[in-house]
């Protein structure tokens, strides 16, 4: 398959390389310089894209090794935006039970949202330089400024109207995607873990609790995506990968994808969907029946959070469950997040990292020829 989603994909993460994770905690104590620290990144760029390759990734990102947070250090760069610590507390749990206390940094919309200057545009120039496959883009999804807090995140001054705060989200959005498409992007992804948050029942409840209706959330966040997309170039393919919570190895939500994906799969304009399907907390493969033609569901079988290789024959057979339900040939296979999705990294080693995408290449390559 020449156009992504490919059939052995990645949602864009890596884990920090060391003297990586060294420059990073030099500059934040002042004893680096910006320019320094963004030649040390160019280095682990390098490598991590010529590593990506090596496995065989169609699919190439920069690992995200500029970012601390996957959303944060993009949706702070919006006029209007301002970030907070300790705020509130997510109660992250990890397989074993074990919880994982940690207070995310939270947005607040403290003035009218603009786009005032390129975002990603930078850092994408960067890695189309030096790929030889496809360069691909991970952005947070357009829900990532509205679910965490709702309505009390926004200011009620500059907003006393959310459908304008909509408005300028999605026109921001729509000025960094053309910019990126004028630089030659063609395959973009946006990241939402709200969507997948909103299969939980305990978070439905919260979310109906505290005064929004967990479907119409469905339809507004599916509304956004399409309006900040709707300028993209005919080639330029886009999609978004629903996460249930990927801190050190931990996790938030839980519950199958039935509460979304008739609306989802149908409403939302993009041309795949990166879901995870790595353990039971994802329920089964029944939503897919609502996948429509022409659209990719991207399997994600495999599991970022543990050291352990999945046997190919178990992945396999669950590629056969899910195809009773979608098409085979609208399947692809992916790990159900990325290995990082903050700088603190996923609890295996950069080796384990790598063994997993060779396993997830090879058995794209026996079920579909890659």
């Amino acid at each position: 398959m020449t156009t992504p989603p490919f059939k052995a994909d990645h949602v864009g993460s890596f884990l920090r390389p060391q003297r990586l994770q060294e420059a990073r905690a030099k500059f934040a104590d002042g004893k680096l310089q910006a320019a320094e620290l963004r030649t040390i990144e160019d280095e682990c760029i390098r490598e991590v894209v010529k590593k990506q390759e090596s496995v065989g990734l169609k699919g190439i990102t920069d690992g995200e090794f500029r970012r601390t947070f996957f959303h944060v250090d993009f949706l702070e760069k919006l006029d209007g935006v301002e970030v907070t610590y300790g705020e509130f507390k997510t109660h992250f749990r990890k397989d074993s039970g074990e919880e994982v206390g940690f207070a995310p940094p939270t947005m607040h919309v403290r003035d009218k949202l603009k786009h005032s200057m390129p975002i990603q545009g930078a850092d994408y120039d960067f890695l189309k330089s030096v790929v030889t496959q496809t360069p691909k883009v991970s952005i947070p999804a357009p829900s990532m400024l509205h679910f965490r807090g709702g309505r009390q995140i926004i200011s009620e001054t500059a907003y006393p109207d959310l459908e304008d705060f909509y408005d300028d989200l999605t026109a921001a959005y729509r000025e960094e995607i053309k910019d990126l498409a004028d630089r030659g992007l063609r395959y973009l992804q946006l990241d939402d873990t709200n969507l997948a948050y909103l299969c939980d029942p305990a978070i439905r409840a919260e979310t109906a609790k505290r005064g929004d209706d967990p479907d119409m959330l469905t339809h507004l966040y599916c509304r956004l995506v399409n309006d900040a997309i709707k300028d993209r170039p005919s080639d330029m393919v886009i999609s978004v990968h629903l996460c249930r919570g990927n801190f050190k190895s931990a996790w938030v939500a839980q519950g199958g994808y039935e509460p979304v994906a008739e609306i989802l799969f149908n409403e939302m304009a993009i041309d795949g969907f990166f879901l995870e399907y790595d353990d039971e907390r994802s329920g089964d493969f029944a939503p897919l029946r609502h996948m429509p033609k022409g659209k990719t569901v991207v399997l994600g079988l495999m599991s970022s959070k543990s050291r352990e290789v999945e046997p190919a024959d178990l992945v396999k057979k669950r590629i056969d469950e899910a195809s009773k339900f979608v098409d085979l040939d609208q399947c692809a296979l992916s790990h159900q997040c990325g290995f990082s999705s903050t700088a603190h990294g996923n609890d295996l080693t950069e080796d384990d990292q790598w063994r997993k995408l060779e396993r997830c290449v090879s058995v794209a390559h026996d079920v579909w020829g890659y």
